[in-house]
Parts: C-alpha cells; sequence; structure tokens
C-alpha cells in the first residue's frame, strides 16, 4: 500500500499565535505547508524562511494551491476570510471566536455543509489534558461548575474584550459539560485599559438546574486558568496551566455510616475526626495528566478530519453555540459594566 498523498496546508495570520501553527504543519507528517500569508511582509517572509516554504501577502494568492487553511487572523477578519476559503472549497481551521457575532457564525456554518467542507473551530482547551481527564473522571450530571481565566493585559487581539478573547474558553467548556445552552445569563463587567471590557463575571444558568460561574480578567498580576464540577458524587478541579487535577469523592463509609454531628454526639474526639476527613471520610486522587501539546493535538484533529471526512469535536455548530452565548453576557453585561475611564474622564471635565 503506497503512502497516503500529504494534506497541502497554509496559515492565514502568522502573528504571535499563527507562527506556532506554521511550526507544528511544518513538521507534522502527511502534512506539506505550502505557504504562509500575512499582510505583514516581514513577519510572513520570516515564518516562511523558517520553515522553508512560501509566503505571501495576501492569502487569495495562494488558496488554488491547497486543499486546507489555518485561519489565525483577527477575529474581525474571520468571517470574510472564512467565508471565501469555504466558497471555493476549502476545509478550514478556524480560531475561536468562530466569527465577532451570531449571524456570521451561522453562515460559516451553512457554507461548510454547502460546500462540504470541514469547518473545526479553535477551542484548543477541548485538548488539554487536564480538561480531558476531569471529562473522563465524571460519574454524574455537574451540579455546578465554576471556571477562572486571568492574564496580565496582552497588548494584542484589542480589536476585541475578555469575553471574546478569554471566557469564550470557558463558555465552550461549559457547554460542553452542560451538553445545553443556557437558560438565564447574568453578568457584570468592567472596562479598565481601553474600548473593550476587561474583566467579566458571569453567571449561566442552565434548565437541569446546573449553574456555572465564569471568570475572565486579562488584567490581572499572574495568569490562572482552571475550572472545578461539583456532581452529586465527586467534586473535580483542573488546573488547565500546571495539568494537575484532583478529584474528592465521598467513601461509603462516609455515606452509608453515621453523620458528623452524630459522631459528635456519640462521644467521638473532635481532633482525631479531623485527621480522619481526608482518608477515611473523603477519598482524594490527584492526577498529573499528560504534557502533550494542545495545540499540537488539535492540529492533528483537524488534518485526520480533512482526510477521513470526519467532524471535528468542535466544529461550526459547537463554534455558533459559543459565540451565541457569548453574545447573550456581552448583551447581560451592558446593562452592569463599569467603565472606569470614561467615569474618569467624566471627572476631570466636572473638576
Amino acid at each position: 500500500m503506497g503512502q497516503l498523498k500529504p494534506i497541502r496546508m497554509a496559515v492565514i495570520g502568522v502573528g504571535a499565535l499563527g507562527r506556532h501553527h506554521a511550526r507544528i504543519l511544518a513538521g507534522m507528517q502527511g502534512v506539506d505547508l505550502v505557504a504562509v500569508a500575512d499582510p505583514n511582509a516581514a513577519q510572513a517572509q520570516a515564518v516562511a524562511e523558517q520553515h522553508q516554504t512560501d509566503w505571501v501577502t495576501d492569502y487569495t494568492e495562494i488558496l488554488d494551491q491547497v486543499d486546507a487553511v489555518s485561519l489565525v487572523a483577527p477575529t474581525f477578519l474571520h468571517y470574510e476570510i472564512a467565508a471565501d476559503c469555504l466558497a471555493r472549497g476549502k476545509d478550514i481551521l478556524v480560531e475561536k471566536p468562530l466569527t465577532a457575532d451570531v449571524p456570521q457564525a451561522q453562515k460559516l456554518t451553512e457554507l461548510s455543509l454547502d460546500h462540504d467542507c470541514i469547518l473545526q473551530v479553535g477551542h484548543i482547551e477541548r485538548f488539554n489534558p487536564a480538561f480531558e481527564v476531569l471529562c473522563d473522571s465524571i460519574t454524574s450530571v455537574p451540579r455546578y461548575i465554576r471556571a477562572e481565566r486571568l492574564s496580565p493585559f496582552p497588548f494584542r487581539s484589542l480589536d476585541i474584550g475578555a469575553v471574546h478573547d478569554l471566557m469564550i474558553h470557558d463558555i465552550e467548556l461549559v457547554l460542553h459539560l452542560t451538553g445545553s445552552m443556557p437558560t438565564l445569563v447574568e453578568s457584570f463587567g468592567s472596562r479598565l485599559m481601553g474600548a473593550h471590557e476587561d474583566t467579566v463575571q458571569t453567571r449561566l444558568h442552565f434548565a437541569g438546574g446546573c449553574i456555572a460561574d465564569i471568570t475572565a480578567s486579562r488584567v490581572n498580576p499572574e495568569p490562572r486558568r482552571c475550572i472545578s464540577v461539583w456532581t452529586n458524587t465527586e467534586n473535580i478541579s483542573a488546573d488547565l496551566q500546571t495539568r494537575s487535577v484532583s478529584i474528592h469523592r465521598p467513601t461509603s463509609k462516609l455515606l452509608n455510616g453515621p453523620a458528623m454531628e452524630d459522631r459528635m454526639r456519640a462521644g467521638e474526639d473532635v481532633t482525631e475526626l479531623k485527621t480522619r476527613v481526608f482518608s477515611e471520610f473523603i477519598e482524594t486522587e490527584t492526577v498529573q495528566a499528560s504534557a502533550e501539546d494542545a495545540l499540537t493535538a488539535e492540529l492533528q484533529e483537524f488534518t485526520e478530519c480533512v482526510r477521513s471526512r470526519q467532524q471535528p469535536r468542535v466544529d461550526g455548530k459547537e463554534g455558533t453555540m459559543a459565540v451565541q452565548t457569548a453574545e447573550r453576557v456581552l448583551q447581560s453585561m451592558l446593562k452592569n459594566c463599569v467603565n472606569h475611564r470614561a467615569k474618569a474622564a467624566g471627572e476631570a471635565r466636572a473638576a
């Protein structure tokens, strides 16, 4: 049996993240990185020379030469470029968020179906080994989810705010865990550094009773990415940076034995009981997830889907659901958003 024909690919946008797409694809078996495209000629040329491939400043010049593309351009360009690629029958991976608004996301999904194209959305945390361990460890329906995503100010992606830049990662994870869309969205936010929100706190309510609290901030001194899930049978916490996962479950001795207040009434020593909580009554398991690179796994799945014509784990429909929920977060936040800069300007004028 002969070797499979390489998938001819291009990366459109080779800035801070796109250059890593190019690096990984250039070294991936079964892939031929035909070219990279970026309006910044110096950037495009530097990345191309590093990986021995061609470069252009206008992506349309190389579409006829490729089977699939990875789109890592600013969000406001996603729809125009992705729609062009899909209309030409090119499979495409679009970095998150799929688009900046719902109608555009829905249209791209329709285009992918009309032209029988693979449309994958780059929600990379779905490929984080710690999140995969968390999902595999859940034994009953989530009742409460808590997610935090904090970072220092990035000085990039300033065409969008913290909801589309950061929170949408965890919105997509929550939608995956609950398997449904929220029935109610309550949000608070603040603008500090510029025109878009920099901190957001949102609560999502689901029909089954689950509640999810999500915090996003891009003005935090230290980065932090974590998610915790409470079910009827366990509490699981995953640090998405260190890849450490902690699982806490009540033991049969706790569930079937006397309640703590009954033990205390019976005269059991409180000091001694305290030493037994996380051994005899609550079992704790800590799992160190794989160090596998999530972006490599994501791109590997995309190329496998291009070859097999199977749908990716985050397709256009799931990417659209994340955009829909993000839009509801923003709508709710507008009713309850502090604009520090506007307030400061107003006070200065009043003085």
